[in-house]
């Protein structure tokens, strides 16, 4: 864990710690309300789904409920008196219990749990609680917007602004963790946040304005889409998994078929998707080049007879491009995005003249196959083959990115190759 992500752990650790700690000195007030937007969030929490392939996920309604509890100033024409401490604290409560479930099959899995998700859940919820229940509690508020429809332009602006902040705060756990350069992760979660986040904070809102005129019955007309639309996030979830893997089980073609050997194919999609991140590339082109890299030796099936090792780069170019074009072909019949096809086809073109997702599979294709025939020969783009020289087994990462660097000329984009060994040095390969 980076010092950026223990910082922001701190942070909604201590804030956590000193809410319940206020809260309980203060007493609980209003518990039928608390209790009623608390069930909400644990109720999102449980049913909260991950987007497969990405490292988002997906809880509309515990952050609808959340951001409705910060912004709840009546209910039913009666004042509230919670205040912004024990939103925080309900929220923690809340999201713990809802996270246990989670927490447990994870254990139970042997995977680690990561509560990144939850520390932005509090923080969120804390910064929209104080830029609302201290002025409206005062006075303030009403004073400066009055109770009309500024009063609903306020409320508007404070979730937006929550949603901002929470975007902003995510990707700082992302590149703490991950160490990929920040302004594209920013970029990926702004992208989400112009989606569905606006409607979700949104929603917050507006609960929060019903439950103020129709009382606590307002959360279940609310909430009730919103567990639809959880509901719908999950079956999504599942069509895409399944999806994805159809794209696997197809690229494994050319390994059940012996034309390249075993994981190949996983491992340039995995080690691709690190290099694009290392160059900054979103999500939309993460998934292309994911897919491309895993489909990328589909053409080998048109083979007579396997290449060695299924390493393509020493063949001619003329073969090399009869291979890409069919690979493409193959590609443009399984209902990809026509970019993945296109990476495929351009993959035995000069790298001046490919897109940037195809220079990245074609480098991490290379060096993939320089790595694998290492410690059996190693051989370079010029279609030779080098005997081992005894240092290839101790160094053949380091021995395979000088080949790429020597086929920087015409063959490998010099930024790729060296985003590469940046990648391998620092151990960033999945």
């Amino acid at each position: 864990m980076s010092r950026r992500v223990a910082a922001v752990h701190a942070a909604a650790v201590a804030l956590g710690g000193a809410a319940i700690a206020g809260t309980l000195a203060r007493g609980l007030q209003q518990p039928g309300i608390a209790l009623a937007f608390g069930m909400v969030i644990t109720v999102g929490e449980l049913v909260r789904v991950r987007l497969p392939g990405t490292d988002h996920s997906v809880g509309p309604l515990g952050t609808a409920g959340a951001l409705g509890y910060a912004l709840l100033g009546e209910a039913g024409g009666r004042a509230t008196s919670h205040g912004a401490l024990q939103v925080v604290a309900v929220v923690v409560t809340a999201t713990l219990l809802g996270l246990a479930p989670h927490l447990a099959a994870e254990r139970a899995a042997g995977r680690a749990f990561v509560l990144d998700h939850a520390v932005r859940r509090v923080l969120a919820a804390g910064f929209a609680a104080v830029c609302f229940q201290p002025l409206y509690s005062t006075g303030t508020l009403e004073r400066w917007v009055g109770t009309g429809p500024y009063y609903a332009l306020w409320l508007l602006a404070v979730v937006l602004l929550t949603a901002l902040c929470d975007a902003v705060l995510a990707a700082v756990l992302a590149a703490g963790r991950t160490g990929w350069p920040y302004a594209p992760l920013l970029r990926d979660q702004l992208r989400a946040t112009v989606g569905i986040i606006p409607a979700i904070v949104a929603t917050g809102a507006v609960i929060a304005l019903a439950v103020a005129v129709a009382g606590l019955w307002a959360l279940p007309v609310f909430c009730v889409p919103l567990l639809l639309t959880q509901f719908s996030f999950r079956r999504y979830a599942a069509v895409r998994t399944t999806y994805r893997q159809t794209i696997v089980s197809l690229a494994r073609a050319t390994e059940v078929a012996g034309y390249t050997p075993h994981g190949h194919a996983r491992r340039v999609a995995a080690l691709s998707r690190a290099v694009a991140r290392e160059l900054g590339l979103g999500e939309p082109e993460l998934t292309v080049l994911e897919y491309a890299a895993l489909m990328h030796d589909i053409g080998q099936l048109s083979l007579v007879d396997p290449v060695a090792a299924g390493a393509t780069e020493p063949l001619d170019p003329a073969q090399r491009r009869r291979i890409a074009l069919l690979g493409g072909a193959v590609v443009r019949q399984t209902g990809v995005p026509t970019e993945v096809a296109v990476v495929v086809e351009r993959q035995a073109d000069p790298y001046r003249e490919q897109p940037l997702t195809a220079r990245i599979v074609r480098a991490v294709n290379a060096y993939e196959d320089l790595v694998a025939r290492s410690g059996h020969g190693t051989a370079d783009t010029s279609g030779e083959t080098e005997p081992p020289d005894g240092r290839d087994g101790i160094a053949g990462p380091l021995h395979a990115l000088e080949r790429l660097r020597l086929g920087c000329a015409r063959d490998y984009d010099p930024r790729v190759v060296e985003a590469l060994a940046r990648v391998v040095s620092e151990g960033k390969v999945p």
